[in-house]
């Protein structure tokens, strides 16, 4: 089965040389006129040419002439698989099979190939079970390579049962056109460098100059709304940093060494019939500017062989280069993935060595990538169990040549088309970048005829922004500190020391986090917001709060609600407990504070006896308070018995239960602050709320105060004005 002219489509930095020629049959074209026999040679001739867009029209029209032609309809079937067009390509092989079966005994296996990447994969198991029984040729690897690709279907149809986290999008118009993008390549968080041909219309090369059309190293920058970074992207623009773009060669497949000091590419030209694609290096200068890209030696760029999509790294203490080359010897078949070590020391490479049967399979694997922080290798390949054509896969490495747990990456960064180079962001976020031809993809032709850039996020940006307001005027409070903590477990995720009373968190999604904001002679204010209900498929989203503060003073105390007693205990009733837990996170959120636990009874009874009830309720209170981790020392237990009753026990003379109940309560002053506990902000030791001491950072993420927001509830338990968990 002859594939050399898609491979070569992909394997050249990944542009489609059959889309390069694409232009249809104009309707005065004397060749449409022409007899049987000559339209077919000149059909053939294009096909040849892989002139595939420009073959088929003429294909069509033979169908048109000689509908039972098994030829004809078997060559419709190859020039949809070579276009990439999986629907047409399938029916044209089932067609050619059933017209002439002892002439094409490969159909079935074809069209289970273009089946599988239409993702119709019981059809695809149902025709490569054909295959493996009725296959009698001399390749006995034949069936060994379909009972692959029935594993791959099974694999597809439980992966799409159980998707994985992930969200897989178009990476947009500014940076993919109808035409084929590769080879992407983050810049930092803020920009994405690639390799395009940025061309939107039908190309003809006979009447486009070939600058207009080769593919070229361009670069995006990300979007910014003011206060963050947003996942899209701005227009494209030249990348102009050193001599990488060619008018006459197709450049893509940009890498960077560890230390930035080389930049490895590739360029590739194409004739008719073949590609040629090498790998250059360029070096940057003591003068700061990069030199001139040279061809990279013979024994890298193997004469007989195409080599391409070299990616650097470091493992362990080797800086080492990736490589992709279909040479011969030590071959495990196909294109395989190679590596050389670079001497820094001499300036040299080692010999390059062939990465082993463990990631290369019998067909083609290729754009490999390696995440250093976890030691692992990704590349694409359709030799091994895929749910499409080429999918990602993911290695553990030991070493450059000792790899083991394979693992496909699954649905959905994986599809039934083709998806390849898989790379990470260079930030703490798991998100990547992957190229594919899946549905939804820019095209000239055919939905899957060409390659985009799509964005594989594995959490969306959720962000909380909000202003920290003073309970009584309504105004901004400034200097004031904002903590993030995980309310599960307490941890401390962000701190900003807002000069306005500005702040923005990102809020990774599974989580409630608790926002406080503290300041001197404040009360802390408190909020929650919560992304436990976000998923992977949402869109960015950020969630506006207000918090609200109240400045201390001396008759400033409150009440907490719902802290009540039976008639004659001591004990608190079981439904206080969460107000009493509000008030133990309202003392933590405010450390310095010290505060007096006062309680109450009704008017029945002795005074003198009251008096000693109250004082072990409040004691009760003080108990519980300390269990929870509160400073026995912050806390002052007062017996206040039956004085300042709040509803009355008694009306018109009548008993009143409900007053009583009321009556049998228990409140909490602020008495004062303890200075050593509350060291909120040292511009001298700027540790104190955030250990990286970037205050810089902080003011990137401040808020402009003529922004007209609209402000999120505070927290209904702790509200820090006169009642606190008020109903």
């Amino acid at each position: 089965m002859r594939r050399k002219l898609l491979i070569l489509s992909l394997i050249t930095a990944l542009f489609c040389i059959g889309s390069v020629n694409v232009q249809a049959a104009p309707k005065d074209d004397p060749a449409a006129k022409l007899p049987f026999k000559k339209k077919l040679k000149w059909a053939d001739a294009l096909y040849k040419q892989a002139s595939f867009y420009t073959a088929v029209d003429y294909y069509y029209q033979l169908k048109k002439e000689q509908p039972r032609n098994p030829y004809v309809t078997y060559m419709l079937a190859e020039c949809s698989w070579m276009m990439r067009d999986y629907p047409p390509a399938a029916e044209y092989y089932a067609e050619a099979f059933a017209l002439a079966p002892e002439l094409y005994k490969e159909a079935p296996y074809k069209e289970g190939l273009m089946r599988k990447q239409n993702g119709e994969y019981e059809k695809a198991i149902e025709r490569f079970t054909y295959y493996k029984v009725n296959y009698k040729g001399k390749n006995k690897k034949m069936k060994v390579y379909a009972q692959r690709h029935i594993e791959g279907c099974q694999m597809a149809i439980k992966s799409l049962d159980d998707p994985g986290r992930a969200f897989v999008k178009n990476a947009g118009p500014n940076v993919n056109t109808a035409y084929t993008e590769l080879s992407p390549m983050p810049l930092g968080d803020t920009a994405l460098l690639f390799a395009t041909m940025d061309q939107n219309k039908i190309i003809d090369p006979k009447d486009t100059k070939r600058k207009d059309w080769v593919s070229r190293f361009m670069w995006a920058p990300k979007e910014f709304d003011r206060t963050r970074i947003k996942d899209s992207f701005e227009v494209k623009m030249k990348f102009e940093d050193g001599k990488y773009n060619d008018q006459k060669y197709h450049v893509g497949n940009g890498s960077w060494s560890p230390g930035g000091s080389r930049f490895y590419f590739t360029k590739c030209k194409e004739d008719s019939l073949s590609t040629k694609c090498k790998i250059y290096v360029t070096s940057f200068d003591k003068k700061g500017i990069w030199g001139t890209p040279k061809e990279m030696d013979e024994f890298i760029n193997d004469p007989e062989s195409n080599n391409t999509q070299p990616y650097c790294t470091m493992i362990g203490k080797k800086e080492v280069l990736y490589f992709v080359s279909n040479r011969k010897l030590q071959s495990a078949g196909g294109y395989d993935i190679w590596y050389t070590v670079y001497d820094s020391a001499r300036k040299t490479y080692r010999r390059p060595q062939n990465c082993g049967k463990k990631i290369n399979s019998y067909a083609d694997d290729m754009t490999p990538y390696f995440d250093s922080r976890k030691n692992k290798i990704y590349f694409s390949s359709n030799g091994w169990p895929s749910l499409g054509g080429f999918d990602i896969f993911s290695a553990d490495a030991n070493s450059p040549s000792r790899y083991s747990n394979l693992t496909n990456l699954g649905f959905p960064i994986n599809s039934s088309a083709d998806d390849m180079y898989y790379v990470q962001d260079p930030g703490k976020k798991d998100n990547a970048y992957v190229v594919s031809n899946r549905l939804g993809s820019y095209f000239v032709k055919n939905p899957t005829c060409c390659d985009d850039i799509w964005r594989i996020i594995k959490e969306p940006n959720f962000y909380v922004k909000g202003i920290v307001l003073d309970e009584v005027t309504n105004q901004q409070i400034d200097k004031v500190v904002v903590k993030m903590k995980d309310e599960a477990t307490g941890n401390l995720k962000d701190t900003a020391f807002s000069k306005e009373g500005n702040f923005l968190f990102y809020t990774p999604m599974g989580k409630n986090y608790s926002i406080t904001a503290d300041k001197k002679e404040y009360i802390s204010g408190r909020t929650i917001v919560s992304t436990t209900g976000k998923s992977t498929m949402d869109p960015d989203d950020t969630t506006m709060v207000t918090i609200y503060m109240r400045k201390i003073t001396k008759d400033f105390e409150f009440h907490v609600n719902n802290v009540y007693y039976n008639f004659d205990k001591g004990e608190f009733q079981p439904d206080s407990y969460a107000a009493l837990d509000s008030m133990v996170r309202f003392l933590t959120d405010n450390p310095s504070l010290s505060v007096e636990i006062r309680s109450y009874t009704d008017s029945k009874g002795l005074e003198s006896y009251n008096d000693e009830l109250s004082v072990k309720r409040a004691q009760a209170v003080m108990s519980y308070m300390g269990s929870k981790g509160i400073d026995r020392g912050r806390m002052i237990a007062r017996g206040e018995g039956m004085k300042n009753p709040i509803k009355p026990n008694k009306i018109n003379g009548q008993d009143n239960p409900t007053g009583r109940q009321y009556n049998r309560r228990t409140e909490f002053r602020i008495i004062g602050e303890l200075p050593d506990l509350r060291i909120i902000y040292d511009q001298n030791k700027p540790e104190y709320i955030d250990k990286s001491g970037n205050e810089g950072r902080n003011k990137n993420l401040q808020i402009n105060n003529d922004e007209n927001e609209e402000g999120g509830a505070p927290d209904p338990e702790v509200n820090p004005g006169n009642r606190v968990g008020g109903q």
